[in-house]
């Protein structure tokens, strides 16, 4: 999931190490325009309204991002993780990787030089919702709690079976602030522990080799695929009883499914998907299930803005413009096309996927 976003940014990020020859060639090579298919049966909506269940019919969805279309803001969609926290509490709490969590702070050892550093994150949110002609009682998140299930979601990710005990924040001191305070990653009942492949597509290994060359004295390479670990697994019903603040549905939550991505190698920090199944009101025979989408993204990838401003082929081709999938390097139907189509993408296959089973 994660991974193809990551993949379009390091892009630009390469390109912007590359000289002038270097970056003629890489626009002539460019991919074409986003060609990503959106589901047609989206529809976007400003925000979610409880109210609305009661008119919306199987097969639509509802989605929203908080985008403001007419902005003309770049990270139009983003938030800083600290104001997320204070203005929207109950969808914080629900999509950070554990209760509590703070953005890192750690230390940094640069030529012998060991510094403390703290890093500020921003946030892209995506919710959909959707109504499913079955009974909360028939839907079996568990039968979607798998390896199986999570690799039909996403053909682009290439997704393995991890060993709870090699879990990277368990295992590596230098990435101790993503540990959980509570329990280990993956240390719950039925949690399934995934280790996660995506290899960058299109051009952007050709970006990502040419600004490796170019830094020839710098001992970190940019790595060619984005690598991530996550737990999935069904929440327990203690856990899922109080989504109800979140959905804003005045009926009990009947299950939830989440994935929480806790470890990524590059630009990004961590990630979530979650899927809350109640009963419609007034009708216990039909569903509505409410879908959430979070990234946070590390600030200072997005501050990136002067680098660019000097090069005329990059000026259009910021991270935050990959990101929102405002760029022409937009490509395919994943997150390479952008948060919001993959969102939109991803929300639409599990809808599917319920409506069928």
């Amino acid at each position: 999931m994660l991974k193809q976003l990551s993949a379009t940014l390091l892009f630009a990020l390469a390109a912007a190490a590359v000289p002038a020859a270097a970056q003629e060639t890489i626009k002539l090579q460019a991919p074409p325009p986003p060609s990503a298919t959106v589901p047609s049966n989206v529809k976007d909506v400003g925000t979610l309204d409880a109210a609305d269940v009661a008119t919306l019919k199987p097969g639509t969805i509802l989605f929203t991002d908080y985008r403001d279309k007419a902005s003309t803001n770049p990270e139009s969609g983003l938030i800083a993780y600290n104001d997320w926290v204070k203005t929207r509490p109950a969808e914080a709490a629900a999509l950070a990787p554990f209760p509590g969590y703070a953005e890192p702070d750690y230390s940094q050892t640069v030529n012998g030089v060991t510094k403390q550093r703290h890093e500020t994150l921003k946030v892209y949110v995506a919710e959909g919702r959707f109504v499913v002609n079955k009974a909360p009682g028939s839907i079996a998140l568990s039968r979607y709690a798998t390896l199986d299930f999570v690799s039909k979601m996403d053909g682009a990710i290439r997704h393995k079976a991890l060993n709870p005990a090699d879990v990277t924040p368990t295992k590596d001191p230098a990435a101790a602030f993503a540990k959980r305070p509570d329990r280990a990653w993956c240390d719950a009942p039925g949690a399934v522990c995934l280790e996660s492949r995506y290899d960058l597509e299109g051009k952007l290994p050709l970006g990502v080799r040419l600004a490796n060359k170019l830094e020839l004295g710098s001992t970190k390479k940019v790595a060619e695929f984005v690598s991530f670990q996550s737990e999935l697994r069904v929440l327990p019903a203690g856990e899922a009883a109080g989504l109800t603040s979140l959905t804003k549905i005045d009926t009990p939550v009947a299950g939830a499914l989440e994935q929480t991505i806790f470890w990524v190698n590059q630009i990004l920090r961590f990630g979530k998907f979650l899927a809350i199944v109640q009963p419609v009101p007034n009708d216990p025979g039909t569903s509505v299930v409410t879908t959430y989408m979070a990234l946070a993204v590390k600030a200072d990838v997005l501050d990136r803005k002067q680098e660019y401003a000097r090069v005329p082929v990059l000026k259009n081709l910021l991270p935050v413009q990959v990101l929102m999938g405002n760029s022409s390097f937009n490509t395919g139907s994943s997150i390479s096309a952008g948060l919001p189509t993959y969102s939109r993408n991803r929300i639409g296959a599990f809808a599917e996927a319920l409506a069928k089973n």
